[in-house]
């Protein structure tokens, strides 16, 4: 399966982010291209161990199988998947530009990556394994979205 620690992977999914404008559009879901950036921002800081957020009710009943459903196979994201309040973006005109270079230094970032396991807010602890293919997910998922 594909992880965010190959660094070929990485290189393709900032090669896809790179290919967003201001003029891209979503495919599904309501987000504009910059909350969807500004949104990937701001899971990769968590996922770097940048930020840490509380787990919820939800997550500490549900966390573990969910992960482990997400991640047995190569199968993408589901359209529409929910998202904590944290990683909501209701500001609008920010920098597209701006947003791609911070998430592309962010993605980066994983080639430095060394915490051991990392505190999702829904999934709860994540080993470093689960971090690279949760994070290729994601990305995927959201870069599928918008059309690259």
């Amino acid at each position: 399966m594909k992880t965010v620690f190959d660094k070929a992977v990485r290189d393709d999914l900032i090669n896809r982010i790179n290919s967003l404008n201001e003029n891209s559009r979503a495919q599904w879901g309501k987000m504009s291209v910059y909350q969807m950036l500004k949104h990937c921002t701001l899971a990769e800081e968590m996922y770097l161990g940048k930020t840490h957020y509380k787990r919820t009710l939800p997550g500490l009943l549900f966390g573990k199988i969910a992960l482990k459903s997400l991640l047995k196979d190569e199968t993408p994201m589901s359209r529409n998947a929910p998202t904590s309040k944290h990683f909501i973006v209701t500001e609008t005109g920010g920098s597209v530009s701006a947003q791609k270079h911070l998430w592309i230094d962010l993605m980066e970032a994983y080639a430095d990556f060394s915490h051991p396991e990392i505190e999702h807010w829904f999934f709860g602890k994540m080993t470093k394994e689960q971090v690279g293919l949760f994070v290729y997910k994601h990305t995927d998922h959201h870069l599928r979205q918008f059309g690259s």
